[in-house]
């Protein structure tokens, strides 16, 4: 990255949110641990830019919940708990149930058939212990299905979760039995979308979220997850 042009906000906004994408990803793929302290000045010298993007990065990242701030201690990976599981999963529930409605009527079935069709491949790839193909589907799914709606703020409020879900994915127990369950859930969704059935796809997205909630938390309560 190169060093920081004065005098210009554009650039400083422009490396801002490569820094944000940057420290975010290596929060999310778990190259940085929870709890992990995080040390403004050594991130500014590493991409060789002044304190005033890595603000503004990290304050992104503190608004997206991945990082906390103690007063005289410093800033650190946060560490994800019970409450944070369910503060997104109810965000994403209410998104989703509003979203999984309007798209039943405005998705093309060309896209539902594709997206099904992804979704049966990728739950059995999983089960010859293959994940990402899941992990891709699951996200290509959710996030269509929020795009199909057009609204700009729904659209929005839904990509602030994502860092968070990928999160939990990488930091553990994601495994067939919860693949399998997802997977009707979302052919569920998908063939209530396709037969034009907004009502009964909107009670399947609902149910899906609340399952996702219950099955994170056991295993968070488990230590199948690691924070």
């Amino acid at each position: 990255m190169p060093p920081l042009a004065k005098g210009s906000s554009l650039v400083v906004d422009s490396i801002a949110d490569q820094l944000y994408r940057i420290l975010s990803d290596r929060i999310t793929t778990g190259t940085w641990a929870p709890g992990a302290r995080l040390d403004p000045q050594a991130v500014a010298t590493e991409f060789g830019v002044s304190r005033t993007p890595v603000r503004e990065a990290l304050a992104r990242l503190e608004h997206d919940q991945l990082i906390v701030t103690r007063p005289r201690s410093g800033t650190f990976v946060a560490r994800p708990g019970v409450t944070d599981v369910h503060e997104v999963c109810q965000l994403r529930k209410g998104i989703e149930w509003v979203a999984t409605g309007i798209a039943a009527a405005s998705m093309s079935l060309e896209q539902i058939a594709d997206l099904r069709a992804e979704a049966v491949a990728a739950l059995q790839q999983a089960e010859r212990g293959d994940y990402e193909p899941f992990f891709a589907s699951d996200s290509r799914l959710h996030n269509e299905i929020v795009a199909a709606t057009g609204n700009a703020r729904l659209i929005k409020a839904r990509t602030s979760t994502e860092p968070f879900v990928q999160w939990l994915r990488v930091l553990g127990a994601t495994g067939p039995h919860r693949i399998a369950g997802s997977t009707r859930r979302h052919l569920e969704i998908l063939d209530a979308m396709a037969a034009r059935d907004a009502t009964t796809a909107q009670q399947a997205a609902a149910v899906h979220l609340d399952e996702v909630e219950e099955w994170t938390i056991a295993d968070m309560e488990s230590k199948a997850i690691a924070t």
